[in-house]
């Protein structure tokens, strides 16, 4: 099953964590970085002009501000980590950033998603489509996962990991996760007392 970009959000015994993969059928020849307080999806060498074919296929999927780790699909990354640090609440930045940016005007209609986590564990993940918008609470101690195709609900789901390095792995090919079709590359943020970056 393609599900097209996918992310989760939660929290296990072992922690909080974001994690997010691009799965491309488009756009395969792409790559996570890591960065300091972020991950970005950007071409891999000899690919770069791709950016000018698409927009939406480079951006921060993974943005750490303060106790708050956001995760999303595209550029809405930053403006939800932007709306947390300025003092909004995790579930109204996420709201209104994809109130805001709304789904993405390609072929496809493509849904924008993201989440977000604190180091304590309160999480949220949401979507946005050209039909509806939700953004929900995940359950203290678990896991939900939303992608862009198919599963563009909320789905509940056992996340086996215990830092982030576990997290994205995760994501990209275990679980749940192996059965979804056309992995390209993933990251995560793990955290405790503080978080920690991991892109493959």
């Amino acid at each position: 099953m393609y599900l097209g970009r996918i992310l989760a959000v939660g929290s296990n015994k072992e922690g909080n964590f974001v994690a997010y993969r691009v799965s491309s059928r488009s756009f395969p020849n792409r790559t996570t970085q890591t960065f300091q307080n972020r991950v970005a999806v950007v071409p891999k060498e000899g690919y770069e002009t791709d950016v000018f074919k698409s927009p939406y296929i480079a951006y921060n999927c993974i943005r750490l501000e303060n106790d708050v780790a956001v995760v999303s699909n595209g550029s809405h990354t930053d403006v939800i980590a932007e709306k947390i640090t300025s003092g909004m609440s995790i579930r109204d930045a996420l709201t209104l950033s994809l109130l805001t940016m709304d789904y993405e005007k390609d072929d496809f209609n493509t849904p924008r998603i993201a989440g977000a986590t604190t180091l304590n564990g309160e999480s949220y993940i949401g979507i946005i489509t050209h039909e509806k918008v939700q953004v929900e609470k995940v359950p203290e101690g678990k896991a939900c996962y939303i992608a862009v195709y198919e599963h563009i609900a909320p789905q509940i789901v056992e996340f086996d990991a215990t830092n982030a390095s576990e997290a994205a792995q995760f994501i990209m090919d275990q679980g749940t996760f192996a059965q979804f079709t056309n992995p390209v590359s993933s990251a995560a943020a793990f955290g405790r007392e503080t978080w920690d970056l991991k892109s493959i």
